[in-house]
């Protein structure tokens, strides 16, 4: 593996941590936790405990679909009004 790749996978990996950890931090948790909490629950399940899966095309169709501008909200409020009617 060459140096720049070597070096834009741990830059990656670090902005990774560094965004996981904030959410943790959010909730009371830190990386340890969250790893043993992971693991005691990969232990009991006996697999991953969330579902992986490779998308179909209505999904990846769906990801490649851009954004519909009118679709951005400012806040909640403005979200459900839109969704129930009541604007």
């Amino acid at each position: 593996m060459g140096t720049y790749l070597k070096t834009n996978m741990a830059q990656s990996t670090r902005n990774k941590k560094r965004d996981a950890e904030k959410v943790l931090h959010t909730i009371g948790m830190n990386t340890t936790d969250a790893i043993t909490v992971f693991l005691t629950q990969v232990s009991l399940q006996k697999g991953l405990p969330f579902a992986v899966k490779i998308p179909d095309k209505t999904t990846i169709a769906a990801l490649n679909e851009p954004l519909d501008p009118r679709s951005s909200y400012q806040n909640a409020d403005d979200m459900l009004a839109d969704v129930l009617n009541t604007k």
